[in-house]
């Protein structure tokens, strides 16, 4: 796998697409530090390390709705192996006005964009999330 973070995504997009409680993927560091963002942001119920069927660590995310509806709307990839994407923390991008959330990776850890501007860093923009 190449890309584990847009795995991750995608899976997740998929799931919500057919109205799962919960998803899981394999385990990572990065992938769980994404998640932690993600659940503090509001767009996750949470995520639980657990053992699969194979014997190997997986990440079980529970997904979240609203009426019935995903909280996710919206989960696109930013940085990708082939093309990375950094920007300063005057350049971190705002996802429809402030409405949604940018995952970046800084040198003081994975966190949101809000986050980012007030710790006064920049790092790689890992996602977008609306």
């Amino acid at each position: 796998m190449n890309d584990p973070i847009g795995d991750m995504l995608t899976r997740i997009r998929n799931a919500q697409s057919r109205g799962m409680g919960a998803v899981t993927c394999p385990s990572s560091k990065l992938r769980a530090w994404v998640l932690d963002v993600l659940r503090e942001e509001g767009y996750i119920r949470g995520y639980e390390r657990v053992t699969g069927k194979t014997g190997h660590e997986e990440l079980r995310i529970e997904l979240k709705y609203h009426d019935g509806l995903p909280v996710i709307r919206e989960i696109k990839r930013v940085s990708k192996p082939g093309r990375r994407v950094y920007m300063g923390v005057k350049d971190l991008p705002q996802v429809r006005q402030g409405l949604g959330v940018s995952i970046v990776s800084t040198p003081r850890g994975v966190m949101s964009d809000a986050h980012a501007r007030a710790a006064n860093v920049g790092g790689e923009v890992l996602c977008t999330v609306f």
